[in-house]
């Protein structure tokens, strides 16, 4: 199947146009904040992106072009929401290893249905070898909302184990990306925070996280009392991923923010990532679960994922 063209010379004429009208406003407060020099908060080696946010590209273009751009923009890390492309029937996993290593990217997660960890262990971990993938995990929510109980999670600890306990004997990292539920006070406790429970019944050596920032957020929006840094202060060595997701305050929206490009919202992450006892450490992923809905004269989502690497890899403090 030909693999749809993209209009570079285009493409690069609206990023170029629209990054600087989204981000003069944060240039010029750093400036007068500030005349003095620096230190990047997330290193630009350890910047990625959680393909999801860009699904609509990899559906329409496949992986290799998708990698092509994502290579020039300057991301580094890899984060798969799925192995497959309509653009590209038929690919295998070790031919997506070698588009990631023909544009000097590395897969360092992905994203998958506990239910696949429940049914397909052994193949999912096949998978995650084959792309030099370090952490396999889920996004998924550890219960059914109605069985956001104590009893519920501590099941669901004990699951999680055991899906660490399999990734460790192969030598991979399995992990869980938080939303905001998990930030709920448990059903039939309300003196129970979910994720606390979460953190104190797994075990640190078998069961890593991934703090999702804006979901942590949100998760403080329904369930105020905690403060999203603290969780990754208390335990460094868990948290070897975040998703770098912005939102921007609004009151009429339950979750307390509308999902925006990075460097757009409200989120304090200059804060955020001062507070760590060791910046840099961490591989920032950026999400933008709305990206595709981007317009094309703003680039579209590989305008959106532009734009956001470049206030990622600006982010100073």
């Amino acid at each position: 199947m030909a693999r749809p063209e993209i209009n570079r010379r285009q493409f690069l004429s609206a990023v170029a146009g629209t990054t600087a009208a989204v981000s003069t406003a944060t240039i010029a407060s750093s400036l007068s904040a500030s005349a003095a020099p620096r230190a990047r908060l997330i290193p630009r080696g350890r910047i990625g992106i959680q393909l999801f946010t860009i699904r609509n590209l990899v559906s329409e273009l496949g992986f290799r072009a998708v990698f092509e751009e994502l290579s020039r923009m300057g991301y580094r890390h890899v984060e798969f929401a799925g192995y497959t492309s309509s653009a590209e029937p038929g690919i295998t996993p070790a031919r997506i290893r070698q588009l990631l290593d023909d544009n000097g990217l590395n897969g360092i997660g992905g994203h998958r249905g506990i239910n696949d960890f429940r049914n397909n262990m052994e193949a999912e971990l096949d998978i995650a070898e084959t792309l030099g993938l370090p952490y396999i995990g889920t996004a998924n929510e550890p219960v059914s909302p109605g069985n956001r109980t104590v009893a519920g999670y501590k099941a669901a600890a004990e699951e999680f184990n055991g899906f660490g306990a399999a990734a460790a004997a192969r030598g991979l990292k399995w992990y869980h990306h938080n939303h905001h539920n998990e930030f709920r006070f448990a059903a039939d406790d309300p003196g129970v925070r979910l994720y606390d429970l979460l953190l104190s019944e797994t075990d640190p050596k078998l069961v890593y996280l991934e703090m999702d920032i804006y979901w942590a957020y949100a998760g403080q929006h329904i369930a105020p009392g905690f403060e999203p840094v603290e969780y990754v202060k208390a335990n460094p060595r868990r948290y070897p991923l975040f998703h770098a997701k912005d939102g921007a305050s609004n009151p009429d929206n339950p979750n307390g923010y509308d999902i925006v490009e990075f460097g757009a919202g409200d989120i304090d992450f200059a804060s955020f990532y001062r507070e760590l006892r060791a910046v840099g450490a961490y591989i920032s992923l950026w999400e933008q679960d709305n990206a595709p809905g981007t317009p094309p004269e703003l680039g579209g989502a590989f305008g959106a994922a532009e734009r956001s690497y470049e206030a990622m890899s600006t982010l100073r403090g």
